[in-house]
């Protein structure tokens, strides 16, 4: 049972993280006009909720990209402590 709910944990988080890296992509290919990109909007409503509460618990100052690129390192060593957690469960 705790490996299945660490498994999906683990997926969910997976999917975040593959999301930030898609918008932060469209978001170099695209420049000013990624707003009325579908596939862009798509990503930013999947990643919203993490980059807001992130936003809300690191200090004011820091930039839209900075909270995602430190969203995205959060997401990689969670997911990586899971993938740890789950093999020596």
């Amino acid at each position: 049972m705790w490996l299945f709910l660490i498994g999906a944990f683990r997926s969910v988080i997976e999917m975040l993280g593959l999301c930030l890296i898609a918008q932060g992509v469209l978001a170099l290919i695209s420049g000013t006009g990624r707003q009325r990109n579908p596939i862009y909007r798509l990503f930013d409503l999947i990643t919203s909720g993490p980059l807001f509460f992130l936003g809300k618990v690191l200090p004011s100052g820091l930039s839209v990209r900075a909270v995602g690129i430190i969203c995205f390192v959060l997401l990689l060593f969670l997911w990586l402590g899971l993938a740890w957690i789950r093999k020596f469960n």
